[in-house]
């Protein structure tokens, strides 16, 4: 009963007028990506995700996938349709190497039309994804042999993949980690273990699946430093690229979870399958943060989709249902009741998801144009700035954007009152949905300590200082009454930062519990403080219209919803450092045995 429509105009404003993507058609890739091209994909992927990926949303969440008794898996009706018409359509391929098959657009549009397919369907979205990532890691990692064996197909979309961690025993301490890797004489090894958690870990949409699987080479260290990385395919690959006979791998189960029912989460089961070393020994752990890191910013990105998903549907709703009158008097005298939309609190509400929205759409996009300028550019030291803004911000996007997209899909639950509590309705399912997004990849409050407790100090703070030395120009800069309260806003919520971050360097070591305590309000405000930068540079671009005499309704309204977040959204960085300040004495003092 839900229905979807990319936000194409938002994005387009966000791709062309801000971030001005035709500035940097000197990198590969992007002379390739015209605004026209960029416009007619985003046309289509709108197309993809309304008319073909929506549709499955709640029918597939409710059917679900089923495990047959020979250990395959079925998934919801049309999804092998839909994986079909995206993989035939190109889009897997979108921004990978054209060595491979790829289009080799750039990794900001491919992150656009991520959004799309995430909103329109998030379970669905996942299957391309994870294979995304396999095929990224085995790219940055592999030999040629190993990319020209793997990657064609997965990057056409042939081929499905996945990231097998997580163990019955261990989840974010992989140490532990006892699935074991056991050479062979033709330089394969056998592994054999137990994986859980495994999304898309089996299924039917692809013909074969590529699972990177971490596991322990007999007589490594123990601990992470004895880890190595493992290509452990469902089908031996030929040499001509055809399938070849069955690997020793098996859902054992499918997870049965809160919500993402329409992607199966499985229990994969390794009985001396043969795997390919990927990497160095006991470097895996390494190499499977390149697939790590990428999945987190996709997390990222299901907490923006499922806000905007959500917001689409309760503004709708808010427009249409008639309930009570205007606090100031009938706003609709000529009908039985007001459209709730006059409320002051479902405004709040319905604001709060917008200015998240826009703001974050504008954030995530700017960080994947640092990706872009990580890999492509031909300057070391602007691959290095960008490569460190993207490591810096990585676990800022995967934890503040989900915890959102999780508040925000219960405050859309909230406008339609009982309707939002009610299945058909659909609103309840993306409360699920996204609920897993703030544990996965990493749960929320790793991604805080690693924040605070890697990405501050590497290199002697040389990314956070650069993030500074950015945001002090761009306020320099940008000085103006057209634009003031928007860099006022900035330039007070980054002071707010740098105390925390001053606060933490003296007050951490002295206690390494400060800054645990700190973490996630750290955290918090450091995404505030990227909020607010991107909103100073979406009203600088709709003001940059206004003067040029191209603004209309669509610019107005970025405009006083910029302001709504300054006034309503911003200040809740004050708290956020006073309970940082407050260290951690009031987090630690009740005894554990008093819990």
């Amino acid at each position: 009963m839900t229905s979807y429509a990319a936000p194409i105009r938002d994005m387009q404003f966000v791709l062309h007028d801000v971030l001005q993507l035709s500035k940097y058609s000197n990198l590969p890739g992007f002379a390739d990506a015209s605004p026209d091209v960029i416009d007619a994909i985003l046309e289509e992927g709108g197309k993809l995700a309304a008319n073909v990926l929506h549709p499955l949303n709640q029918s597939g969440d409710q059917e679900g996938c089923r495990r047959e008794s020979d250990g395959s898996v079925k998934t919801p009706k049309g999804f092998k349709e839909a994986y079909d018409a995206y993989a035939q359509g190109g889009w897997q391929g979108l921004s990978a190497d054209p060595d491979y098959g790829g289009q080799g657009l750039p990794y900001v549009l491919a992150i656009a039309v991520g959004e799309m397919v995430s909103a329109a369907n998030m379970a669905f979205g996942m299957y391309p994804g994870l294979a995304r990532g396999a095929a990224d890691t085995i790219y940055a990692h592999g030999t040629d042999e190993q990319k020209k064996t793997w990657l064609p197909k997965l990057i056409s979309g042939e081929w499905g993949g996945t990231m097998n961690l997580t163990e019955p025993h261990c989840g974010t301490d992989l140490g532990l980690l006892r699935t074991k890797a056991v050479p062979q004489p033709d330089g394969s090894y056998k592994i054999s273990g137990q994986k859980i958690f495994i999304s898309a870990g089996e299924h039917d949409l692809t013909e074969n699946i590529v699972h990177l699987v971490l596991a322990r080479i007999e007589g490594a260290p123990e601990g992470t430093k004895g880890i190595s990385l493992f290509i452990v395919p469902k089908f031996l690959a030929k040499e001509d690229g055809s399938l070849g006979e069955r690997n020793g791998v098996v859902c054992g189960k499918i997870e049965e979870k809160m919500g993402i029912h329409a992607n199966s989460t499985c229990v994969m089961d390794y009985d001396e399958a043969t795997g390919y070393l990927l990497g160095e020994e006991n470097k895996g752990l390494r190499a499977m943060f390149t697939m790590m890191n990428e999945a987190r910013i996709g997390v990222g990105l299901q907490g923006l989709a499922v806000s905007e998903v959500a917001y689409q549907n309760a503004a709708a709703y808010a427009k249409d249902r008639l309930q009570g009158r205007a606090l100031t008097g009938p706003a609709a005298p000529d009908k039985p009741a007001d459209p709730i939309i006059v409320h002051p609190d479902v405004r709040r509400m319905l604001l709060d998801h917008r200015a998240f929205n826009e703001g974050a759409r504008a954030l995530m996009y700017w960080s994947a144009l640092h990706g872009d300028l990580a890999h492509r550019s031909e300057d070391a030291e602007e691959r290095q700035k960008a490569d460190d803004f993207l490591g810096l911000m990585t676990p800022v996007l995967k934890a503040y954007f989900t915890e959102k997209g999780y508040w925000h899909a219960t405050n859309a639950q909230q406008v339609l009152g009982g309707h939002g509590y009610i299945q058909e309705w659909g609103m309840e399912q993306f409360v699920r949905d996204a609920r897993i997004a703030m544990i996965y990849e990493g749960a929320n409050g790793i991604q805080a300590l690693d924040l605070v407790g890697r990405k501050l100090a590497r290199d002697g703070g040389r990314a956070v200082q650069a993030w500074f030395a950015e945001l002090d120009q761009f306020v320099k800069d940008n000085r103006g009454d057209d634009l003031k309260p928007f860099i006022d806003g900035l330039a007070n919520v980054k002071a707010d930062l740098a105390e925390a971050t001053q606060w933490l360097a003296m007050n951490g070591m002295k206690d390494p519990n400060n800054a645990g305590a700190g973490s996630m309000d750290y955290l918090h405000l450091f995404a505030l403080t990227g909020l607010a930068y991107a909103w100073a540079m979406l009203a600088k671009a709709a003001i940059e219209k206004k003067k040029a005499g191209e603004a209309d309704e669509f610019h107005e309204r970025k405009l006083t919803t910029g302001r709504y977040f300054l006034a309503r959204v911003l200040p809740d960085a004050k708290a956020h450092l006073a309970k940082l300040k407050s260290g951690a004495e009031p987090v630690m003092a009740l005894p554990a045995e008093a819990f």
